[in-house]
């Protein structure tokens, strides 16, 4: 009897809560919020990074179709928003955050197993400044877009180590310029607005730096190496 109590409770508050929210003419919570012309917040999210591989013609002379592989694996983000209203329907962001993922990049022409596995651990500080259109808000919830361009800080590039592949070091570039689309909506509750959000990531630039060998077979016939990423963050304001 208790438990059921407990669970008719929870229906019912759960009920008035996506009425409130949702429902057709519903209470619209922070009604001057979006007239605000300067805002912030901070976001907390996950990511995912890659990298996108051009080869040259001689790589595939070489290896056939054995193409390097690259296996992503689950990141944090944090970080803070500023927001500037532009007019009522465009907005200018700049978010920047600490980004941390890490790759393995297999090189499956490479036939010692030793040698034919790098560990990309990387660090970013990340620089976005971003245009946000948003659609015309409906009670409590309003849908986004948003694209904008970043630049990148990779804490961990190696970029100055004077060791390579050869000495099982693999080196970045630390600065690195991306462009960006994502989407999400604002929630507006009644004392903060929260907005789970998307967005990819595209590097402009070719990341890699060679080794000293051009003839290297982890990155001789590499033509370019750019990141891509997808971001999932949950912004408070």
């Amino acid at each position: 009897m208790k438990n059921l109590l407990i669970a008719t409770c929870f229906l019912l508050t759960a009920n008035s809560f996506a009425q409130g929210m949702f429902g057709k003419n519903p209470y619209r919570n922070q009604q001057q919020w979006d007239q605000q012309r300067v805002h912030y917040g901070y976001y907390l999210g996950f990511s995912s990074y890659n990298f996108k591989f051009d080869y040259k013609k001689s790589f595939y002379e070489k290896n056939g179709s054995d193409e390097i592989l690259v296996e992503p694996t689950t990141g944090f983000n944090v970080g803070l928003v500023g927001n500037l209203r532009l007019m009522e329907y465009l907005d200018l962001r700049f978010e920047p955050g600490l980004y941390y993922t890490r790759r393995n990049l297999i090189f499956p022409h490479i036939t010692n197993p030793d040698q034919r596995v790098r560990d990309v651990a990387s660090t970013y500080i990340h620089f976005p400044v971003l245009l946000k259109f948003s659609a015309l808000r409906a009670g409590n919830i309003r849908p986004y877009i948003l694209t904008g361009i970043s630049q990148s800080l990779n804490l961990s590039s190696n970029e100055t180590s004077k060791d390579d592949n050869y000495q099982g070091r693999f080196r970045m570039k630390k600065w690195t310029a991306n462009y960006e689309l994502g989407l999400g909506i604002d929630f507006y509750f009644e004392h903060f607005k929260f907005t789970p959000s998307v967005r990819g990531v595209f590097g402009l630039q070719d990341e890699l730096i060679r080794d000293k060998n051009p003839n290297s077979p982890w990155t001789g016939d590499i033509e370019s190496m750019k990141t891509r990423g997808l971001f999932i963050n949950f912004t408070f304001h």
